[in-house]
């Protein structure tokens, strides 16, 4: 798709979230000679969606067998794993609990472990509610898929040792610095890309990749790409459960996945540092990097309430968003969720949390955007959608990412 004719070109990457850096790390491992430079609005790594979510690394549960998904996520776990290890970023198997509570559930679990198996889940099992029990003492259910090695870790650390090493390997890391454009040349055979920052700077490359996350749209636009897929922010608030109540959940404790709703629901997670979270939930956020509690941005609304695929897809989805908004306006109802698996979790035991907000890439009917979309030319590639699992799976999706970028696919 993509093509690079130098032989030792220069590469710019927009974004040091940890998309961003692998694809970084992946060139220099790649292309030996190749000049890297990583640009990144903010004044540190993992600013956004790296360092704003509950830290898991997914097993590859639920992803279609033979799909890009399922393959990224299981090669993902692995390298993740690996770099965890060489780098001493604190990783943990607190193992994973899946959840049923009737029989309807305890139908969709089995097919969720047989997707499990396919995709090379290891040692996947159903458990009865004494199983349950002797996996997470205070949880209850009718029986449970039990993951043993999904894991939980530190991702800010993760790429804070990405930075290091790229950075070692002659790498440059631009923090503070957000771009305003990219503009190619005129023909495929042209000389540079220009990347235009704020600052009236200008950078030129090669070749450029784009790993923007929560403003890739914006980017992509403004760099002459099309307007779709668009970004919809979804905020997610977790609640934190206080220091003498952890001991109530070892691992992770999930519901089974409703296909009528497009978000999980509420469940429970042990963090990398022994802290647990409860949720998140899903709501429209007001602002695409308002991690406060009321953040509004004029632009950001504007941005949503001006695409008539959004409020095709809100029509779609009434009774999802009253679901969630009753655990946005009311904690009872939110600790609720959570008491469905851990039932002696009370209001009393819970203080607020962080809160992320997801990049949920729309496409111009209003249905979600599930798989990973690209755009681009022949100097520049978009990552437009990375999603879940993309965490987990950034050092394989690098993989992919360059090698398409590179004219390989």
């Amino acid at each position: 798709m993509i093509v690079a004719e130098s032989t030792h070109p220069h590469v710019v990457v927009v974004g040091a979230g940890i998309l961003g850096l692998a694809v970084a790390r992946e060139v220099l491992q790649s292309r030996p000679g190749a000049e890297v430079t990583v640009v990144e609005k903010e004044d540190r790594v993992a600013a956004h969606q790296t360092g704003h979510n509950s830290g898991v690394v997914h097993a590859g549960l639920y992803y279609e067998p033979g799909s890009l998904k399922a393959r990224l996520c299981r090669r993902g776990v692995g390298l993740l794993t690996s770099f965890a290890r060489e780098h001493q970023v604190h990783l943990n198997e607190t193992g994973k609990l899946l959840i049923a509570r009737n029989d309807e559930e305890r139908s969709r679990l089995r097919g969720i472990r047989e997707r499990a198996q396919a995709n090379g889940v290891p040692d996947v099992e159903m458990l009865d509610s004494g199983g349950i029990r002797r996996v997470e003492p205070h949880a209850t259910g009718l029986e449970a898929l039990h993951s043993p090695h999904t894991a939980v870790i530190d991702y800010v650390g993760v790429c804070r040792a990405l930075a290091a090493e790229i950075t070692a390997a002659g790498a440059e890391l631009l923090l503070g610095t957000a771009v305003a454009a990219i503009h190619e040349p005129q023909s495929p055979s042209g000389p540079k890309v220009r990347v235009q920052l704020q600052d009236d700077r200008e950078l030129e490359a090669d070749l450029v990749i784009t790993c923007a996350g929560l403003q890739s749209d914006r980017l992509a636009m403004n760099s002459g790409s099309s307007r779709w897929p668009r970004i919809v922010p979804f905020s997610g608030d977790y609640l934190t459960l206080r220091d003498n109540r952890t001991h109530l959940v070892r691992g992770l404790i999930y519901p089974v996945p409703d296909p009528r709703y497009p978000f999980l629901g509420v469940h429970l997670t042990r963090m990398h540092d022994g802290s647990v979270l409860l949720g998140p939930n899903a709501f429209l956020a007001g602002s695409r990097e308002g991690y406060g509690r009321f953040g509004l941005n004029p632009r950001d609304l504007a941005s949503v309430a001006g695409s008539p695929g959004f409020w095709r897809f809100a029509r779609q989805n009434v009774p999802a968003a009253l679901k969630e908004l009753s655990t946005a306006t009311s904690r009872r109802r939110f600790v609720a969720g959570a008491a469905d698996f851990v039932p002696e979790i009370t209001p009393d035991d819970v203080t607020s949390g962080p809160r992320g907000i997801r990049a949920q890439a729309m496409a111009q009917d209003g249905t979600l955007v599930d798989d990973f979309a690209f755009s681009g030319s022949a100097h520049v590639l978009h990552v437009r959608n990375a999603p879940s699992p993309g965490a987990t799976s950034a050092l394989a999706i690098a993989e992919e990412v360059v090698h398409r970028a590179f004219g390989q696919e």
